[in-house]
């Protein structure tokens, strides 16, 4: 009997859903919002694999295969001039902020908190 499917655990669901380059083709790249969550926290918050994963409640292992295929879908994209699509995938947005030590710089549940201006 197989194992279940963990939904993964997102920030948010971001407000821009598509890039296409200057001189696109005709081919787009589908990046999952799971594999967007994965890169945010890696490589745009600076978080360690083990944190990030805890961050989506999914396993290192997973959160790896993750990443390294959210990365390799972006390189293409970059490198052959396809646009980005982002959307589907397995998830749950998070019902509260993740609590790792370090604060996310767009993580909705800091905007949401933050003191008007």
């Amino acid at each position: 009997m197989p194992r279940g499917f963990k939904c993964r655990r997102v920030c948010s669901v971001p407000d821009n859903r598509v890039f296409t380059p200057q001189n696109p083709c005709e081919a787009t790249v589908l990046l999952t919002v799971e594999e967007l969550e994965a890169v945010r926290l890696c490589d745009l918050e600076s978080l360690e694999q083990d944190e990030a994963a805890v961050s989506m409640n999914i396993s290192r292992a997973t959160f790896q295969r993750t990443l390294y295929l959210a990365r390799k879908k972006i390189a293409e994209a970059l490198c052959t001039g396809k646009a980005i699509e982002i959307g589907g995938g397995n998830y749950e947005l998070a019902k509260n902020a993740c609590g790792c030590h370090k604060k996310c710089k767009n993580c909705r549940f800091e905007r949401n908190t933050a003191a008007p201006e």
